[in-house]
């Protein structure tokens, strides 16, 4: 099974994205001495799951709704 891919990780430079592994950009497993796969928001930006058929839901925004006193209901 394939593990969950980050929509917006902290340090994406830091990773590879190829394939599964997601090894340390300094200790490519399968890259042979090539350079690391970039996240796409390294490339596209940081709303690239918008745009093209990534396979990935948006994510909804979710209202806290509070009372008149400010409590959480």
């Amino acid at each position: 099974m394939a593990k969950n891919f980050p929509i917006s990780p902290k340090h994406p430079e830091r990773i590879c994205w190829g394939c599964d592994r997601y090894c340390p950009a300094n200790s490519l497993a399968c890259g042979n001495g090539s350079d690391r796969t970039m996240h796409p928001a390294e490339m596209i930006g940081d709303d690239w799951y918008l745009h093209g058929d990534w396979g990935i839901e948006p994510l909804i925004a979710v209202e806290d709704v509070t009372d008149d006193l400010g409590r959480k209901g």
